[in-house]
């Protein structure tokens, strides 16, 4: 359940961080909390992530997205080419068979026909969007694992009784700024990202 919720939230602010316009340097500013309010927080307390932020900066994230994002355009162009060369076929046939151009049977022979590659272009477009949804929830699952994976490694040492978020939709309304940790977390994110990807 806990984790249902928390890709859930990983959706979320996939969806919000593809939909935001401004660059990351002013989000850096606007949400980059003064030195003299970032206290450390004791052990045992509560404390706060930006997942949108986290979403927007982290290294894989954007990686990872960058890869689904080429796949699903190849794909939605090649349904957009297949789809366009059947629209010609119909066009072509209507035109012919207004201008009688071909006998009654010929016609129905190809009206049979281009029913049967219409139904077989929809079966088709409708397996690609399924194929697109599932490259989009894997991605999702990755990056939501990767992070779930990394907070449980952190709180090991911080020892934190609860690590919430305030990604639209979900508990933080408000906090005071020293419980935001986000900086902390998604500076370790991205340095074992990048340490794996050496690895690679």
């Amino acid at each position: 359940m806990k984790k249902a919720l928390f890709i859930a939230a990983i959706c979320a602010a996939t969806i919000l961080s593809g939909c935001a316009n401004s660059p990351k340097e002013d989000k850096k500013a606007e949400d980059a909390t003064p030195a003299e309010e970032n206290v450390q927080t004791a052990k045992g307390g509560i404390v706060y992530v930006q997942l949108d932020r986290i979403i927007a900066e982290y290294d894989m994230a954007n990686d990872l997205r960058s890869v689904v994002e080429a796949k699903v355009n190849s794909i939605q162009q090649e349904v957009n080419r297949r789809g366009q060369k059947l629209e010609s076929e119909i066009a072509t046939y209507q035109e012919k068979v207004q201008k009688g151009l071909m006998t009654q049977s010929t016609a129905r022979a190809q009206g049979e026909q281009l029913q049967k590659k219409e139904q077989e272009f929809n079966e088709y477009a409708q397996l690609k969007s399924n194929e697109v949804n599932e490259e989009q929830q894997v991605m999702m699952n990755q990056i939501a694992d990767a992070i779930q994976s990394f907070i449980d490694k952190y709180n090991e040492e911080k020892q934190y009784d609860m690590i919430l978020t305030n990604t639209a939709g979900t508990p933080v309304i408000t906090a005071n700024p020293s419980l935001n940790i986000t900086d902390e977390v998604l500076k370790g994110l991205n340095d074992e990202y990048i340490k794996t990807k050496n690895n690679k």
